[in-house]
């Protein structure tokens, strides 16, 4: 099966958590291509018809657009069938958002993913599924902390806590994590942000840490989240998305408020838990990992494909 990959990307470069999916697909026997939009409204507009010849030359079985707005310009440019990725900010936004997702998922999709229960309820649309990303299980394992530490030239006796999201990413609430870490008077803690780091290092990044904190606002299925688990790394993480269903009774694990005095009290909790957790094996009791994610996808693309034929 030939897919195209049609998604935004900052300087002509994918983002990691679409190459990430794209990945698994190929090691699925998917034969997949990318095509990237540049960011802002021209970069979309002008993608139209410029997707729609790589679409014609390419005899692609079917695209899968990641993310509204490429599902949009995907649409306009004739790209049938049709699979639409929503991540979670393309919903959690507007309601002339919502709406306008809503009339392309009902008359211009053949099918839409979402990655969460509550994006679905959200949306308003019944017929999407929810497919979550996955996680690379082979590149998001345990490493021994000392090497891990070595790896991202960590060399202090602080304890380390980590907050891995982009810098200009407003909705990841930073101020948050350092008002709670401002509170924390009593541990001697070093806080990371992590940003401009390729994805394999990561994984480094989070062997590393005796706490990933994560204070959003909003998310849709963070992938962070489910990466930090397959590195048994010790979280505590505000009740967003699917955090609280991944998480479940994970010992060294916490869901806070958006309160700094509760994030505060929780990133002590983890600290005290004083080691690993089981995250890993809850990531391979949900079947979260990329693998398993990948074939309920390429099941998808077949439906879609027998709608095609049907139709």
């Amino acid at each position: 099966m030939k897919v195209l990959f049609v998604s935004s990307g900052r300087k002509g470069v994918v983002g990691d958590v679409v190459r990430n999916q794209g990945s698994s697909l190929e090691k699925a026997g998917i034969d997949l291509d990318y095509f990237i939009i540049k960011p802002g409204i021209w970069g979309y507009i002008g993608s139209i018809p410029k997707l729609r010849k790589v679409f014609l030359k390419g005899s692609y079985d079917l695209v899968h657009a990641h993310y509204s707005l490429s599902g949009f310009v995907a649409r306009l440019a004739g790209c049938r069938p049709l699979v639409v990725s929503l991540m979670g900010s393309d919903i959690y936004t507007s309601l002339f958002s919502r709406l306008l997702i809503r009339l392309f998922s009902r008359y211009g999709w053949d099918e839409t993913l979402v990655k969460t229960r509550q994006m679905k309820e959200l949306i308003g649309i019944a017929n999407v599924h929810i497919i979550p990303n996955g996680v690379d299980i082979e590149k998001f394992k345990p490493v021994p902390k000392e090497i891990a530490r070595q790896y991202i030239r960590y060399n202090g006796d602080k304890k380390l806590v980590v907050f891995i999201a982009g810098k200009n990413r407003p909705e990841k609430n930073l101020d948050l994590a350092l008002n709670a870490i401002k509170l924390i008077n009593d541990y001697n803690i070093y806080f990371q942000h992590v940003y401009n780091v390729v994805n394999d290092e990561i994984p480094y990044y989070m062997n590393a840490a005796d706490v990933l904190l994560l204070t959003s606002y909003h998310e849709g299925s963070p992938n962070v989240i489910k990466e930090a688990m397959a590195c048994n790394c010790p979280i505590v993480a505000t009740d967003v998305g699917d955090v609280r269903q991944i998480i479940g009774n994970t010992r060294g694990c916490y869901i806070s408020t958006s309160d700094p005095g509760d994030v505060a009290d929780k990133i002590k909790k983890a600290l005290d838990f004083n080691n690993r957790t089981n995250g890993r094996e809850v990531i391979n009791s949900l079947g979260l990992d990329s693998g398993t994610i990948a074939r309920k996808i390429v099941a998808l693309y077949s439906e879609a494909l027998k709608s095609k034929k049907t139709s």
